[in-house]
């Protein structure tokens, strides 16, 4: 059982998050996650989050129109459906994970997705990655969604997705709208898996994470509302900034040093 703080800490990154969520187009499930690491043990900070993730995204994909939600699912089915088959292996070894190695692994892959955001130092693969734009290629989407999938089921990060998505030339309003989609997927087929995996602790932890979602929409909504006042500079800065503290805090809680 959580104390009151926990709760408080709990609402605060479930808020913050989906803020960052609604005004960059991503972000909500590394945050949340990554902040809930730092309070709760990893696996259930992971699980306690996919509920919350499938609400986010679900509010989200309305950024596509109907033609556009048909010719994108279309588009990046491989993508979908091999990181659905990468997510349920990397549910199936969740539990088995060890706690501290899993809160240094966490922390490391974060600060890694800081460094692909960051523009001061060019990160060599990502700029290539860009330039190339494989995304239409099948077997490429197949292979990014099959390894980012067992990660994704693992952890919640899906960075990778992430940055394979916006490799591509899309608009801001459309990189929402399809990054929302496919955690959408993902995450409706997780909540079913995590209860045959019964990989919620008990039913307390389940229905916090349903009423998380509450916030976690609200928090959205703010983002959002911000989206448009707010240059891209000023967003990456704030989402870096987020990323790293929560990056560095659980690194120096997997050693032992916070």
């Amino acid at each position: 059982m959580m104390d009151s703080l926990a709760v408080a800490m709990v609402l605060v990154a479930v808020v913050l998050a989906g803020a960052i969520n609604g005004l960059a187009g991503f972000g909500f499930a590394v945050v949340a996650t990554m902040a809930l690491a730092t309070v709760l043990d990893p696996a259930t900070a992971v699980v306690f989050m996919i509920v919350p993730i499938l609400g986010v995204n679900l509010s989200l994909v309305g950024e596509l129109s109907e033609e556009q939600l048909r010719n994108c699912g279309r588009r990046f089915a491989p993508l979908l459906l091999a990181a659905l088959v990468g997510m349920l292996a990397g549910m199936v070894v969740l539990d088995t994970l060890p706690d501290a190695p899993l809160r240094v692994g966490l922390g490391v892959v974060t600060l890694a997705f800081v460094g692909t955001l960051q523009q001061a130092v060019s990160v060599p693969a990502v700029g290539t990655a860009k330039e190339a734009c494989f995304v239409e290629s099948t077997g490429g989407m197949a292979g990014v969604g099959l390894v980012s999938g067992v990660l994704f089921g693992a952890t919640n990060v899906g960075v990778q997705l992430v940055a394979y998505l916006k490799s591509c030339d899309l608009s801001h309003g459309l990189f929402v709208g399809v990054t929302a989609m496919v955690f959408l997927g993902l995450n409706g087929v997780r909540v079913a898996a995590a209860g045959v995996l019964g990989l919620y602790p008990d039913s307390i932890v389940f229905l916090a994470s349903v009423a998380a979602t509450v916030p976690a929409i609200v928090g959205v909504l703010i983002g959002k509302r911000l989206r448009h006042r707010i240059d891209e500079t000023l967003r990456r800065r704030v989402v870096i900034a987020v990323l790293t503290i929560i990056g560095v805090r659980l690194v120096l809680g997997g050693v032992g040093l916070a």
